[in-house]
């Protein structure tokens, strides 16, 4: 690249210059001259420390992550014949992996020849979604892949918003 913009240490734009001038401007003030927007006509530098660029720029990333919120798959398992107690205690346990911001893996898993019996796992996942309904919406609807049975269910903010409404009114 034959010209480049260059902008000084304290944010002053110096102007467009040859790049062989521009690095020998940048080493008389004790700077390195750094690309910062390559794909502008011309390529914009900046002098500056380079170790003090870096670090910059690492800043900036871990200020990103932290503001950064993960969402995990928690799946939950069932079987075509699954008990009414342990059906409670799974769904208690997926309300709350949605009410932490997690998507849920509902999956219903047939062994042998129970495969034979897919309406009651599609019985038991419509359950599952009447269940969660008030705080969660369907993402992806109950598919059978193999001898699994899998639905996904995501947090619904609308949902959420309108039940806290709601509690606030019956206590209020």
């Amino acid at each position: 690249m034959p010209t480049v913009r260059v902008i000084s240490d304290d944010g002053q734009q110096i102007g467009v210059m040859l790049t062989k001038e521009a690095i020998r401007m940048a080493n008389d003030k004790g700077f390195d001259l750094i690309e910062i927007v390559p794909n502008a006509e011309p390529p914009v530098c900046k002098m500056m420390d380079f170790g003090k660029y870096r670090y910059e720029i690492a800043k900036k990333e871990k200020i990103q992550k932290k503001h950064q919120h993960i969402t995990l798959v928690k799946e939950i398992r069932f079987h075509p014949n699954t008990d009414t107690h342990d059906f409670e205690f799974k769904t208690r346990h997926a309300r709350a992996f949605i009410e932490e911001g997690h998507k849920v893996k509902a999956t219903v898993v047939f062994k042998g020849r129970e495969i034979t019996y897919q309406d009651h796992g599609r019985e038991l996942l419509a359950r599952f979604t009447e269940r969660l309904s008030d705080i969660a919406k369907v993402e992806q609807d109950a598919k059978l892949e193999g001898k699994h049975m899998i639905a996904y269910f995501v947090g619904d903010k609308s949902k959420k918003k309108s039940s806290a409404k709601l509690q606030e009114v019956k206590e209020g």
